[in-house]
């Protein structure tokens, strides 16, 4: 059976947002059984965990004799097991595949300058001189995806892992308005967090913290 890994325990702020979010609502996309192996900050550190994943991050992905660790590569792993996430032509699969990578390559790291800014560093000199530079290119990044959906569902012609990285990635700096006050982006967000796959995936996870 696939087995995923998730921790066992995080700061508030980050409930809902671990990463392996991603993974359980493509899986859950998907239909694939699966099970979630919970594991402690000081299991991630050792030697067997970080065969799994180098980075003792999570998740890390088994399937039989395949190991994944990296959620970009995971998703579109099990999206080839289902035209739910990637389309079956390989033109439509090409766009959703640079659509998972925009989310991660284009907006994430953006994003999460920001994130780090607010909440690890809210204090220091030089993360107050930093954050409006900052927050301009978080602005200038989602103004652009929002041009791009303007008028459409999804980035797409339907839904696909693409939207399922792009909303993740979206959910992120969720301590401000910088989406939801967007009459494009946030209209978006809701309607990928309304699938039920995706509602699924994040009771599990939410569940997972109260255990």
């Amino acid at each position: 059976m696939i087995t995923i890994t998730a921790p066992n325990w995080v700061p508030d702020f980050a409930k809902g947002l671990v990463r392996d979010l991603r993974a359980r609502w493509a899986l859950e996309e998907a239909g694939l059984e699966y099970q979630v192996n919970l594991v402690t900050i000081e299991e991630r550190q050792t030697p067997a965990y970080r065969e799994r994943q180098p980075f003792s991050q999570v998740p890390a992905y088994q399937d039989d004799d395949l190991k994944l660790f990296e959620t970009g590569a995971i998703v579109l792993h099990v999206g080839r097991k289902s035209a739910t996430l990637l389309p079956t032509d390989p033109a439509g699969q090409a766009r959703a595949t640079a659509w998972v990578f925009a989310a991660l390559n284009s907006i994430e790291p953006f994003i999460m300058g920001l994130v780090n800014l607010d909440l690890f560093s809210p204090d220091e000199p030089w993360a107050k001189q930093a954050r409006p530079q900052s927050e301009a290119m978080v602005k200038k990044r989602l103004s652009d995806l929002a041009e791009h959906l303007n008028g459409r569902d999804w980035l797409e012609d339907r839904f696909t892992a693409g939207d399922l990285m792009m909303a993740t990635v979206l959910r992120i700096p969720r301590h401000t308005d910088l989406v939801t006050s967007d009459r494009t982006l946030a209209p978006y967000l809701a309607r990928c967090e309304e699938r039920p796959a995706f509602k699924k995936a994040l009771a599990d996870q939410m569940a997972s913290f109260k255990a």
